[in-house]
């Protein structure tokens, strides 16, 4: 892909809800990497929630919406890796053999991660202008195996000359949110979530970035409720403040999931 003139940004639900400086951190970085944005108004969800529950049609209906709302051929850049596999590798599957299937198709090859579009598209520069630190880096599941930009994450944070980043162990196994496994089996997720934020903890980090909002949101409240000590950030936000030399436009709630309070 080579560097466009303009994009449409997807926000995700959860950025939407609980996160919105990360979308409007993300909106800045790809301005100031010379792309104008285009925040389509009529956006909804993804559709990932119901889909990986079986409900298909109902999936469809909520698809169908976004395939409405990211029509043309510009670029459509996710600031989260989990909804961006949603439009990328399931649309086509989602939509085959309906009538909708070659607009599915069509979405699906112009979507493309933040990170990604920031390290490996714009190739965006980055001086950094905060104090010395060391940050835990999280790469979602959909991060690492199915969007394969875990890369591009480290690369830009690489970028950042005071910032020193570590890996908990454990790096490769999930967090334990998973969407609607988080709901399904909560007892098995907060596990898993308690044993990768003993392990964030462990690397004397104090603070933990991530690319996806649903893996913050996990690890987030398991560490308020175990008293870590350690905060979270999305990556988009992160990297704004830290060239910017200010904080991002907008609040940064608590993250934290009510069932771990």
């Amino acid at each position: 892909m080579q560097k466009p003139d303009r994009v449409l940004v997807f926000g995700t639900c959860l950025i939407d809800m609980l996160d919105p400086r990360a979308g409007l951190a993300a909106m800045r970085l790809i301005e100031k990497a010379g792309v104008r944005v285009h925040f389509p108004d009529d956006q909804t969800c993804c559709g990932q929630p119901a889909y990986n529950a079986g409900y298909r049609e109902q999936a469809r209906r909520v698809a169908r919406l976004q395939l409405d709302a990211l029509a043309g051929d510009e670029p459509v850049v996710v600031p989260s890796a989990s909804c961006a596999g949603m439009l990328r590798e399931h649309y086509p599957t989602l939509f085959a053999g309906t009538p909708d299937e070659a607009r599915a198709r069509q979405l699906s090859e112009r979507v493309v991660e933040l990170c990604d579009f920031l390290h490996r598209v714009v190739d965006i520069k980055l001086s950094d202008t905060g104090p010395a630190l060391t940050v835990a880096l999280h790469h979602s599941c959909s991060a690492r195996r199915e969007m394969g930009v875990a890369p591009a994450a480290e690369a830009l944070l690489g970028r950042l000359s005071n910032v020193t980043v570590v890996e908990p162990e454990h790096a490769y196994e999930c967090c334990g949110f998973g969407g609607t496994f988080a709901v399904k089996e909560p007892e098995i997720s907060a596990a898993m979530a308690a044993d990768k934020a003993a392990a964030v903890a462990a690397t004397g980090a104090a603070l933990l970035i991530s690319q996806d909002c649903g893996c913050l949101l996990n690890l987030d409240g398991t560490a308020r409720k175990a008293r870590l000590g350690f905060e979270v950030r999305h990556i988009a936000d992160f990297l704004w403040e830290r060239i910017s030399g200010r904080e991002s436009v907008g609040r940064r709630p608590q993250m934290h999931a009510n069932r771990l309070e």
